[in-house]
Protein backbone atom coordinates (compact mmCIF):
# COMPACT_ATOMS: atom_id res chain seq x y z
CA UNK A 1 0.00 0.00 0.00
CA UNK A 2 2.81 2.28 0.87
CA UNK A 3 4.19 1.92 -2.62
CA UNK A 4 1.12 3.42 -3.90
CA UNK A 5 1.86 6.71 -2.32
CA UNK A 6 6.09 6.26 -3.40
CA UNK A 7 4.00 6.18 -6.61
CA UNK A 8 2.36 9.68 -6.27
CA UNK A 9 -1.13 7.49 -5.99
CA UNK A 10 -2.54 8.55 -2.80
CA UNK A 11 -5.16 5.40 -1.95
CA UNK A 12 -8.48 5.99 0.51
CA UNK A 13 -8.67 6.52 3.99
CA UNK A 14 -10.88 3.55 4.42
CA UNK A 15 -8.29 1.09 1.99
CA UNK A 16 -5.36 2.28 4.18
CA UNK A 17 -7.28 1.79 7.00
CA UNK A 18 -8.06 -2.05 5.86
CA UNK A 19 -4.49 -2.44 5.11
CA UNK A 20 -3.61 -1.83 8.58
CA UNK A 21 -6.30 -4.26 9.69
CA UNK A 22 -4.73 -6.96 7.03
CA UNK A 23 -0.95 -6.36 8.76
CA UNK A 24 -2.34 -6.40 11.97
CA UNK A 25 -4.35 -10.00 11.33
CA UNK A 26 -0.38 -11.14 10.16
CA UNK A 27 1.52 -10.22 12.61
CA UNK A 28 3.19 -13.04 15.24
CA UNK A 29 5.51 -12.96 17.98
CA UNK A 30 8.81 -11.79 15.94
CA UNK A 31 13.04 -11.65 17.24
CA UNK A 32 15.22 -9.11 16.56
CA UNK A 33 16.91 -10.91 13.45
CA UNK A 34 14.24 -10.67 11.79
CA UNK A 35 13.42 -7.26 12.43
CA UNK A 36 16.83 -6.01 11.51
CA UNK A 37 16.75 -8.15 8.34
CA UNK A 38 13.12 -6.39 7.20
CA UNK A 39 14.60 -2.82 8.49
CA UNK A 40 17.85 -2.92 6.05
CA UNK A 41 16.12 -4.69 3.11
CA UNK A 42 13.32 -1.88 3.47
CA UNK A 43 15.70 0.72 3.07
CA UNK A 44 17.83 -0.56 0.36
CA UNK A 45 14.88 -2.13 -2.01
CA UNK A 46 14.11 2.12 -2.35
CA UNK A 47 17.35 3.07 -3.07
CA UNK A 48 16.96 4.35 -6.72
CA UNK A 49 19.09 3.98 -9.44
CA UNK A 50 19.74 7.78 -9.81
CA UNK A 51 21.33 10.00 -7.07
CA UNK A 52 18.62 10.89 -4.71
CA UNK A 53 18.11 12.97 -1.26
CA UNK A 54 17.51 11.99 2.18
CA UNK A 55 15.12 14.49 4.72
CA UNK A 56 17.99 14.64 7.38
CA UNK A 57 17.63 15.74 10.83
CA UNK A 58 20.48 13.92 12.05
CA UNK A 59 18.08 11.68 14.44
CA UNK A 60 18.19 7.87 14.50
CA UNK A 61 15.77 7.66 11.58
CA UNK A 62 17.54 9.54 8.80
CA UNK A 63 20.67 8.67 10.14
CA UNK A 64 20.12 4.91 9.69
CA UNK A 65 18.20 5.50 6.25
CA UNK A 66 21.90 7.38 5.39
CA UNK A 67 23.88 4.84 7.03
CA UNK A 68 22.68 1.85 5.08
CA UNK A 69 22.21 4.02 1.52
CA UNK A 70 26.21 4.80 2.38
CA UNK A 71 26.96 1.25 3.20
CA UNK A 72 24.92 0.21 -0.06
CA UNK A 73 27.42 2.79 -1.87
CA UNK A 74 24.54 4.87 -2.87
CA UNK A 75 24.24 7.95 -4.72
CA UNK A 76 22.68 10.45 -2.68
CA UNK A 77 22.54 14.13 -1.00
CA UNK A 78 21.46 14.88 2.85
CA UNK A 79 19.56 18.23 3.11
CA UNK A 80 18.09 20.19 6.73
CA UNK A 81 16.83 23.02 7.07
CA UNK A 82 15.93 25.29 10.27
CA UNK A 83 16.37 28.65 12.10
CA UNK A 84 20.07 30.02 13.09
CA UNK A 85 20.67 28.04 16.04
CA UNK A 86 17.94 24.93 15.92
CA UNK A 87 18.99 22.18 17.31
CA UNK A 88 18.33 20.18 13.34
CA UNK A 89 21.14 22.05 11.87
CA UNK A 90 23.44 21.41 14.53
CA UNK A 91 22.88 17.60 14.71
CA UNK A 92 22.91 17.29 11.47
CA UNK A 93 25.87 18.86 11.08
CA UNK A 94 27.46 16.45 13.39
CA UNK A 95 25.63 13.27 12.14
CA UNK A 96 27.07 13.81 8.44
CA UNK A 97 30.71 14.65 9.65
CA UNK A 98 30.62 11.00 11.96
CA UNK A 99 29.17 9.29 8.69
CA UNK A 100 30.90 11.03 6.28
CA UNK A 101 27.81 12.56 4.60
CA UNK A 102 27.13 14.93 1.65
CA UNK A 103 24.73 17.40 3.61
CA UNK A 104 23.33 20.40 2.14
CA UNK A 105 21.95 22.98 4.66
CA UNK A 106 19.66 26.45 4.55
CA UNK A 107 19.42 28.44 8.03
CA UNK A 108 16.43 30.71 7.12
CA UNK A 109 15.94 33.74 8.75
CA UNK A 110 12.73 34.61 10.31
CA UNK A 111 11.27 36.38 7.20
CA UNK A 112 12.33 33.57 4.59
CA UNK A 113 10.69 31.44 7.04
CA UNK A 114 7.63 33.71 7.57
CA UNK A 115 7.03 33.31 3.59
CA UNK A 116 8.42 29.30 3.65
CA UNK A 117 5.32 28.99 6.02
CA UNK A 118 2.53 31.13 3.71
CA UNK A 119 3.54 28.70 1.00
CA UNK A 120 3.21 25.49 2.74
CA UNK A 121 -0.01 26.71 4.04
CA UNK A 122 -1.18 27.49 0.96
CA UNK A 123 -0.22 23.72 -0.54
CA UNK A 124 -1.79 21.72 2.85
CA UNK A 125 -5.63 20.44 3.30
CA UNK A 126 -4.83 21.37 6.31
CA UNK A 127 -4.30 24.03 8.01
CA UNK A 128 -3.38 23.84 11.30
CA UNK A 129 0.11 24.82 13.27
CA UNK A 130 1.31 20.88 13.49
CA UNK A 131 0.49 20.52 9.46
CA UNK A 132 1.85 24.02 8.77
CA UNK A 133 5.79 23.57 11.27
CA UNK A 134 6.24 20.15 10.40
CA UNK A 135 5.00 20.97 6.45
CA UNK A 136 7.64 23.93 6.08
CA UNK A 137 10.31 21.34 6.97
CA UNK A 138 9.41 19.04 4.60
CA UNK A 139 8.76 21.42 1.51
CA UNK A 140 12.04 23.80 2.41
CA UNK A 141 14.41 20.62 2.53
CA UNK A 142 13.04 19.18 -0.85
CA UNK A 143 13.31 22.58 -2.49
CA UNK A 144 17.00 22.79 -1.70
CA UNK A 145 17.25 18.62 -3.20
CA UNK A 146 15.05 19.95 -6.56
CA UNK A 147 18.11 22.68 -7.36
CA UNK A 148 20.34 19.81 -7.27
CA UNK A 149 18.40 18.07 -9.96
CA UNK A 150 17.24 15.98 -7.36
CA UNK A 151 13.49 14.67 -7.20
CA UNK A 152 13.35 11.35 -5.14
CA UNK A 153 13.33 11.72 -1.38
CA UNK A 154 13.94 9.43 1.60
CA UNK A 155 11.89 10.35 4.64
CA UNK A 156 11.47 8.44 7.95
CA UNK A 157 7.84 8.91 8.47
CA UNK A 158 6.37 5.62 10.15
CA UNK A 159 9.31 4.90 12.28
CA UNK A 160 7.14 6.98 15.55
CA UNK A 161 4.45 4.68 15.09
CA UNK A 162 5.98 1.13 14.84
CA UNK A 163 8.61 1.73 16.99
CA UNK A 164 7.09 3.90 19.87
CA UNK A 165 8.69 7.36 19.67
CA UNK A 166 6.10 9.43 20.98
CA UNK A 167 4.87 10.59 24.49
CA UNK A 168 0.95 8.92 23.77
CA UNK A 169 2.97 5.60 23.80
CA UNK A 170 4.62 6.58 27.12
CA UNK A 171 1.18 7.06 28.06
CA UNK A 172 -0.86 4.40 27.02
CA UNK A 173 -2.18 1.44 28.74
CA UNK A 174 -1.61 -1.22 25.93
CA UNK A 175 1.32 -0.19 23.80
CA UNK A 176 1.19 -2.63 20.53
CA UNK A 177 -2.91 -1.19 20.19
CA UNK A 178 -1.53 2.47 20.89
CA UNK A 179 0.80 1.70 17.67
CA UNK A 180 -1.92 0.42 15.65
CA UNK A 181 -4.25 3.27 16.25
CA UNK A 182 -1.39 5.50 15.36
CA UNK A 183 -0.82 3.57 12.02
CA UNK A 184 -4.45 4.06 10.83
CA UNK A 185 -4.73 7.75 11.52
CA UNK A 186 -1.28 8.42 9.77
CA UNK A 187 -3.63 8.73 6.41
CA UNK A 188 -5.35 12.14 7.50
CA UNK A 189 -2.52 13.16 9.77
CA UNK A 190 0.32 12.35 7.89
CA UNK A 191 0.11 11.55 3.98
CA UNK A 192 -2.35 14.12 2.90
CA UNK A 193 0.50 16.78 4.37
CA UNK A 194 3.25 14.74 2.76
CA UNK A 195 1.64 13.81 -0.58
CA UNK A 196 0.61 17.57 -1.22
CA UNK A 197 3.85 18.79 -0.60
CA UNK A 198 5.22 16.17 -2.98
CA UNK A 199 3.30 16.64 -5.51
CA UNK A 200 3.39 20.32 -5.53
CA UNK A 201 6.92 19.71 -6.50
CA UNK A 202 6.58 16.66 -8.97
CA UNK A 203 9.13 14.94 -6.57
CA UNK A 204 8.60 11.51 -5.05
CA UNK A 205 8.89 10.28 -1.46
CA UNK A 206 10.67 6.90 -0.06
CA UNK A 207 8.97 5.75 3.30
CA UNK A 208 10.86 2.51 4.03
CA UNK A 209 9.49 2.54 7.97
CA UNK A 210 6.15 2.04 6.40
CA UNK A 211 6.98 -1.41 4.51
CA UNK A 212 4.37 -3.88 4.93
CA UNK A 213 7.18 -6.33 6.10
CA UNK A 214 9.13 -4.04 8.51
CA UNK A 215 5.58 -2.62 9.92
CA UNK A 216 4.90 -7.15 10.32
CA UNK A 217 8.48 -7.70 12.06
CA UNK A 218 7.87 -4.23 14.36
CA UNK A 219 5.00 -4.77 15.73
CA UNK A 220 5.53 -8.31 16.38
CA UNK A 221 8.15 -7.56 18.90
CA UNK A 222 6.86 -6.82 22.51
CA UNK A 223 6.32 -3.63 23.85
CA UNK A 224 8.68 -3.63 26.69
CA UNK A 225 11.64 -3.74 23.85
CA UNK A 226 10.61 -0.82 22.56
CA UNK A 227 9.73 1.80 25.38
CA UNK A 228 10.43 2.32 29.10
CA UNK A 229 10.38 5.24 31.60
CA UNK A 230 13.76 6.73 30.12
CA UNK A 231 13.73 5.86 26.88
CA UNK A 232 11.86 5.04 23.37
CA UNK A 233 12.26 3.32 20.28
CA UNK A 234 14.82 1.45 22.38
CA UNK A 235 15.08 -1.76 19.97
CA UNK A 236 15.54 0.07 16.73
CA UNK A 237 18.61 2.22 18.83
CA UNK A 238 19.90 -1.29 19.63
CA UNK A 239 19.50 -2.36 16.05
CA UNK A 240 20.98 0.64 14.14
CA UNK A 241 23.88 0.79 16.86
CA UNK A 242 24.63 -3.06 15.60
CA UNK A 243 24.35 -2.43 12.63
CA UNK A 244 27.09 0.58 12.75
CA UNK A 245 25.85 3.43 13.51
CA UNK A 246 27.37 5.76 16.18
CA UNK A 247 25.93 5.38 19.58
CA UNK A 248 25.80 9.69 19.94
CA UNK A 249 23.51 9.57 16.74
CA UNK A 250 21.52 6.36 17.59
CA UNK A 251 20.88 7.00 21.56
CA UNK A 252 20.30 11.05 20.48
CA UNK A 253 16.70 12.17 22.24
CA UNK A 254 15.24 13.99 19.09
CA UNK A 255 12.46 16.20 18.67
CA UNK A 256 10.00 16.49 16.28
CA UNK A 257 10.76 18.01 12.90
CA UNK A 258 8.56 21.51 13.49
CA UNK A 259 10.41 22.12 16.91
CA UNK A 260 13.97 20.74 16.25
CA UNK A 261 13.90 22.95 13.55
CA UNK A 262 12.49 25.70 15.52
CA UNK A 263 9.87 26.63 12.97
CA UNK A 264 6.89 25.76 15.95
CA UNK A 265 9.11 28.23 18.17
CA UNK A 266 8.98 31.04 15.51
CA UNK A 267 5.22 30.90 14.72
CA UNK A 268 4.49 31.30 18.60
CA UNK A 269 6.71 34.48 18.39
CA UNK A 270 4.93 35.54 15.31
CA UNK A 271 1.60 35.06 16.85
CA UNK A 272 2.78 36.59 19.86
CA UNK A 273 3.22 39.32 18.40
CA UNK A 274 -0.04 40.14 17.14
CA UNK A 275 -1.88 38.81 20.39
CA UNK A 276 -3.18 35.47 18.48
CA UNK A 277 -2.75 32.14 19.44
CA UNK A 278 -1.03 29.96 16.77
CA UNK A 279 -4.43 28.58 14.81
CA UNK A 280 -5.33 32.49 14.87
CA UNK A 281 -1.79 33.35 12.74
CA UNK A 282 -1.94 30.65 10.34
CA UNK A 283 -5.58 31.14 9.32
CA UNK A 284 -4.66 34.94 8.50
CA UNK A 285 -1.70 34.07 6.81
Amino acid sequence: MIELIEKGIMPKEAEWIGFIESLKKKTMLSDRQALKNALVKAIKKRIPGKKFGILFSGGIDSSLIALICSQAKADFICYSVGLEGSEDIIKAGEAAVLLELSLKKKVFSEKEALELFKETKALLPVKDSLSVGVGSVSLASMKLGMKDGINAFFTGLGSEEIFAGYERHAKAKDLQEECWKGLKSMHSRDFLRDYSIAKSLNAGLLIPFLDSELIVQAMGIPAEQKINEHQKKIVLRELAVELGLPEEIAWRKKRAAQYGSRFDWLLGKLARKKKQSKTEFIKGL
